[in-house]
């Protein structure tokens, strides 16, 4: 079904590491043409080469999601550089998991700031281009921790749950447009996520088991491209996957 990704312009955030960069990686090979957004450029930039170094077709802009104007920025250079928007991939995000007695509040307003209002600065950016192109595919991460909640996890989780919540009102909006909407929860996978547990014993109990049942960033790319490759009647709504051997 790769002849239903390529071609289509595909706006990535959170794309310099982790599961946006396998992801812009994979899309790219299959024919898609990847805009990237992140903060760090250089890396962004090294991405952009290695893509077009292997025949894909890609661009780069530095991008903080926590601001409004630069998600926007990232959306209208997408449609001005190819003429249009197929796909945004909302993937940035944070996990710097602690006890709200902790009181980290300012990580607290981190994961809010990147995790929700990131994925909603780009729906808005690109919900005027759906809806008038009558075409489109919103692609939102959560984690299985939008699924459940558990100490340590109070803000994050809740940041996921509200993300699932959002996918799900944004679909029965955007019918009428014909455009899809997929909320996608991965489990362990080996990212950068845990390195922004700063909560003294937690960031090494987390660290030390996602290193030993983590699977590869490559695995959601499978599963975007595995929504995105269906026919466009085929709207793929929700996606949870974990490594087999993760109890929770």
């Amino acid at each position: 079904m790769t002849d239903n990704i390529n071609g289509k312009v595909i706006v990535i955030t959170g794309a310099s590491s982790g599961m946006g960069e396998a992801t812009a990686r994979d899309l790219a090979a299959k024919g898609a043409k990847v805009v990237l957004g992140a903060r760090r450029a250089e890396r962004l930039e090294s991405l952009v080469k290695d893509i077009e170094g292997q025949g894909g077709t890609a661009l780069a802009v530095a991008t903080d999601v926590t601001k409004r104007e630069e998600v926007q920025r990232l959306v209208d250079t997408a449609k001005e550089t190819y003429g249009r928007v197929d796909v945004i991939f909302n993937n940035a995000g944070l996990m710097p998991l602690s006890m709200l007695a902790s009181q980290k509040v300012d990580e607290w307003e981190q994961m809010i700031d990147v995790n929700l209002k990131g994925t909603l600065y780009g729906i808005s950016a690109v919900l005027p281009i759906f809806q008038e192109q009558k075409s489109g595919h919103v692609i939102n991460v959560s984690s299985v921790y939008g699924h459940k909640t558990v100490p340590t996890g109070a803000v994050y989780c809740a940041t996921k749950h509200a993300v699932r919540s959002l996918s799900e009102g944004l679909r029965q909006e955007v019918k009428d447009y014909n455009v899809r909407v997929t909320v996608i929860s991965p489990g362990a996978v080996d990212t950068e996520l845990t390195s922004h547990i700063t909560e003294e014993g937690t960031g090494d109990t987390v660290r030390d088991f996602v290193s030993q049942i983590a699977i590869p960033a490559s695995t959601m790319a499978d599963m975007v491209s595995f929504a995105v490759s269906q026919p466009e009647n085929v709207d793929v709504n929700e996606i949870l996957f974990r490594p087999t051997v993760q109890p929770e």
